[in-house]
């Protein structure tokens, strides 16, 4: 197989495909007709129950191209299609930033060398596959995350729900804060349980931007965190009058008997611009001070979790200490805000 991989650990996230030749046999504009190729039909199914996304760079008329995925039933597979007469490379970087994910994140499927040699140039990051190799596509290792949980089977669905709330957002007419407040937000935080370790473990290998750590822990180790007396080991699920976002946030706290350490903080890149953060740690504060203890957090800076330690500093914790390229951080709890008039906490 004909490829250039990014990396060879971690899962892709969205595979992009060309149309012509690719998806179906032809040249729509040219040809008229074109017959869906069931290989690739079988790939885009296979992938979409394990969660990986589906998006579309091709160069063709628009509404022709669109026309036809409707026809052939598939429309409702590809999250922000870019079908223009542009440079592919920039239509699989506009996918990337609509989806917020990274380049390496990517799969990219053309039948020209040519196209795939513009987006190896262009993106080194991204893995650029043959069409003529796409049956083999399912057995990749980087196209089988370990786990397939239930927030995999569903990840469409809430892109889906995304792509609305953005438009509805865009339609919406006035300041941000009153457009959350529109939502309904509802934000559950629980003690994760044997049954949600698959999506801990799957939250911490897939969440890059919003780590802010960047630290991945396997099934086994997340559950030795849960089933200790020191640890709490938190996730969060959020919905809005839009629908479920799944299982978008976790924690790891260390309680000392007079100290608590916030080991680990992440977030699902979709909840970015909803305020989890700052909420999980309004939280967090309210019980350090209950409990009588210090409240510190663990930061690692990397060149993708910026905006976690924007959310740290936003809502009062200062750098205390570091050590190498750890930071250790602490919220004095004298002043702890309240939750966002735009969010409801229900602690399971």
């Amino acid at each position: 197989m004909q490829r250039t991989m990014a990396t060879e650990t971690g899962t892709i996230k969205c595979v992009v495909w060309d149309l012509d030749n690719t998806l179906w046999s032809g040249t729509l504009l040219e040809d008229g007709e074109v017959t869906l190729k069931p290989q690739a039909l079988k790939v885009i199914r296979t992938l979409d129950e394990r969660g990986i996304l589906h998006s579309i760079a091709s160069r063709n008329d628009p509404e022709i191209a669109q026309q036809k995925l409707i026809d052939l039933g598939l429309h409702e597979y590809f999250l922000y299609p870019q079908i223009t007469w542009s440079d592919k490379a920039e239509s699989v970087r506009a996918i990337a930033r609509a989806i917020n994910i990274g380049l390496d994140s990517i799969a990219f499927i053309d039948d020209e060398p040519f196209e795939r040699d513009v987006v190896r140039f262009a993106c080194p990051e991204v893995t650029c596959i043959d069409a003529a190799d796409v049956a083999d596509v399912p057995a990749m290792p980087i196209m089988q995350p370990r786990f397939v949980t239930v927030d995999s089977r569903l990840r469409r669905r809430m892109y889906q729900d995304d792509m609305t709330r953005n438009q509805a957002r865009a339609e919406y007419i006035g300041p941000q804060e009153a457009f959350l407040e529109s939502l309904d937000m509802e934000l559950t935080l629980f003690a994760a349980g044997e049954d949600d370790l698959q999506r801990a473990e799957e939250l911490t290998v897939r969440t890059h931007q919003l780590n802010a750590t960047g630290v991945t822990y396997s099934y086994d180790e997340l559950d030795r965190f849960r089933l200790s007396d020191r640890y709490d080991l938190l996730l969060a699920r959020l919905k809005d009058r839009y629908g479920s976002y799944g299982h978008i946030g976790l924690a790891l706290i260390e309680r000392q008997e007079d100290l608590w350490i916030i080991r680990l903080l992440l977030m699902s890149c979709r909840v970015m611009s909803r305020g989890v953060g700052t909420a999980m740690l309004i939280h967090l504060m309210h019980q350090a001070r209950q409990h009588q203890v210090r409240l510190q957090a663990h930061f690692v800076p990397n060149d993708r979790n910026r905006m976690m330690n924007i959310t740290y500093r936003f809502t009062g914790f200062r750098e205390v200490d570091s050590n190498g390229e750890l930071v250790l951080l602490e919220h004095d709890l004298v002043q702890v805000p309240d939750l966002p008039d735009s969010m409801k906490l229900i602690v399971a």
